[in-house]
């Protein structure tokens, strides 16, 4: 894909609406509804790498209450003819059709490599990537498998929904996110990920979210890993202007 000029792509991740409660995460939700509007003005696709919820789960005629600024925004952008791109967090993996049906938004389950301006990026993210993070890897295994999906449909919303906000909220495990400092490149795991990528082929940007710590690092003289940070303490987000991406902070 080519970008057209004046035009830019832009990348953000890990807002967690709703988090700690509805009312306490309604500014941050204000906030990144009036950047979407800021952005979509110029944007030629916009990029969402996930966990835009502190939980989310489609069942078959409901879907979590609140967050109508932002499916809002979402759909107008979306109707205009601007292109987004979701992939599911660890917050919001149970993502089945709404936002395709409801927002013609394409959501990705896996990372995916897409290439701008020549450009090749891996885009994904993050949890469970790398050699470690194996006790979330262990509990990603139970969320996905379809009889714990189905036992969990089969509770009734209300309930459902109470028990995995306070189980996202408290539960570390559950969430997969470490204390949001900077461990050192031999110690942060999706800069490792990254790097064993780039034994099998060259990539120019990995982009990944998860971390909740805004990050540029250069793997090598031509490739760079960024992590996107967060909506919450930080508000960074990605924007790449077909011939350099950075990180920016609204």
């Amino acid at each position: 894909m080519n970008i057209p000029k004046g035009k830019k792509i832009y990348f953000a991740s890990d807002n967690h609406l709703g988090a700690p409660t509805s009312e306490q995460s309604f500014p941050r939700e204000k906030k990144f509804v009036a950047w979407l509007d800021d952005i979509k003005d110029d944007a030629a696709a916009i990029f969402l790498l996930g966990d835009l919820f502190d939980f989310w789960f489609e069942y078959k005629t409901v879907v979590p209450k609140g967050f109508t600024r932002t499916l809002g925004k979402l759909a107008e952008i979306s109707d205009s003819g601007i292109p987004i791109y979701y992939f599911v967090g660890n917050h919001d993996l149970w993502m089945h059709g709404y936002f395709e049906e409801e927002l013609n938004i394409e959501v990705f389950h896996q990372p995916k490599e897409f290439i701008f301006n020549n450009k090749l990026f891996f885009i994904g993210h993050g949890d469970g990537l790398g050699p470690h993070d194996k006790g979330y890897k262990r509990m990603k295994k139970v969320f996905t498998n379809p009889f714990f999906k189905w036992c969990f449909r089969w509770l009734h919303p209300d309930l459902g929904v109470k028990l995995a906000q306070h189980l996202s909220v408290k539960n570390r495990l559950i969430s997969g996110d470490d204390d949001a400092k900077f461990l050192g490149e031999d110690k942060e795991w999706l800069i490792q990920y990254s790097r064993r990528k780039l034994e099998d082929k060259h990539r120019d940007y990995f982009v990944f979210g998860h971390r909740h710590l805004p990050l540029e690092i250069k793997l090598n003289e031509t490739s760079t890993y960024f992590n996107l940070g967060d909506w919450i303490q930080y508000y960074t987000y990605g924007v790449f202007d077909g011939e350099t991406f950075q990180l920016n902070t609204y």
